[in-house]
């Protein structure tokens, strides 16, 4: 079978099945042409190999890799070898390939002081500004995930009930609520930036000038560029804002499995990690506390 073809079947499959959104699915399917394209250069399922998996790893980690990216594209396409195996396209050996273990880092956690700060950042008085600062403002209130902040509809948010209607990983579907604070951002933006917009019917509620849902590149970019009006030094990301909200709630009480639960996680082990987060930041305070009384 040409290898394209396969390829075709296989994004089919993780969309229509496996309920994948169409950009992870295009993630997946980019680590997969990666391999078929520069490391063997396959044109048809029968120049696969049994130890193609192997052969990928080793390319990745030689070519400089990060470890996390190496295991990620390896998963893609032994997901992908597995379905042609499944659908008795292919006829080998799948070998096991031992991965190295991830290195275990922190995320970046904000404090209030700098989260106040970064949502305070966009000119309100330009209409992106409008829009950006209530996307902000919806990040932090709700620890949405970028795909599902860029992804999110208008009929999904209640700014009545202050609720949002999520379809996250795996078209897994959750209720988060949302600060008032952020509902009067949206409903600002709504009123003066979106009721203007060419597309302004879009079923997606932050939209492009041109009337596009936009790009997590796009947003990326914006929260770099308030980072460095905001005098934040630390290297942020759209998730630091989701990584943060996760360990204020935690600071403040929250039960874990009520933020596993806001947060769309599957496993509370995931989750866990914000407990780890936040205990640092204690440390933190009190030697700082520590450090003054033995000051005075």
């Amino acid at each position: 079978m040409d290898i394209f073809q396969a390829q075709d079947l296989y994004a089919k499959h993780i969309i229509s099945e496996k309920g994948l959104s169409i950009q992870t699915a295009k993630n997946y399917m980019d680590d997969i042409t990666h391999f078929l394209k520069d490391v063997r250069q396959i044109q048809t399922t029968e120049e696969i190999s049994s130890d193609d998996l192997e052969l990928f790893l080793k390319y990745e980690m030689q070519t400089g890799k990060s470890i996390s990216t190496s295991v990620r594209r390896l998963s893609s396409l032994k997901g992908f070898y597995l379905f042609l195996l499944k659908e008795d396209i292919i006829h080998i050996q799948i070998e096991e390939v031992i991965t190295p273990k991830k290195p275990f880092h922190l995320p970046v956690c904000l404090s209030f002081e700098q989260i106040e700060s970064l949502l305070d950042a966009p000119d309100m008085k330009k209409p992106d500004g409008i829009r950006d600062k209530a996307m902000l403002e919806t990040m932090y209130a709700s620890g949405l995930r970028v795909s599902e902040l860029i992804m999110l509809k208008r009929a999904n948010v209640d700014l009545k009930h202050h609720l949002i209607n999520i379809a996250g990983k795996g078209s897994k579907q959750r209720i988060v609520p949302i600060g008032e604070f952020a509902c009067d951002y949206i409903k600002k933006y709504i009123d003066e930036v979106r009721s203007l917009n060419p597309n302004k019917k879009s079923e997606y509620l932050f939209l492009s000038k041109y009337g596009d849902y936009l790009s997590r590149q796009y947003f990326f970019k914006q929260v770099k560029k308030y980072a460095l009006k905001s005098g934040i030094k630390e290297n942020i990301s759209p998730h630091t804002l989701r990584h943060s909200f996760a360990t204020h709630l935690l600071e403040n009480g929250a039960d874990l499995r009520i933020v596993q639960e806001m947060l769309g996680h599957t496993n509370i082990s995931t989750t866990q990690i914000y407990t780890h987060l936040s205990s640092k930041r204690i440390i933190s305070a009190y030697d700082s506390f520590m450090k003054n009384g033995n000051n005075k």
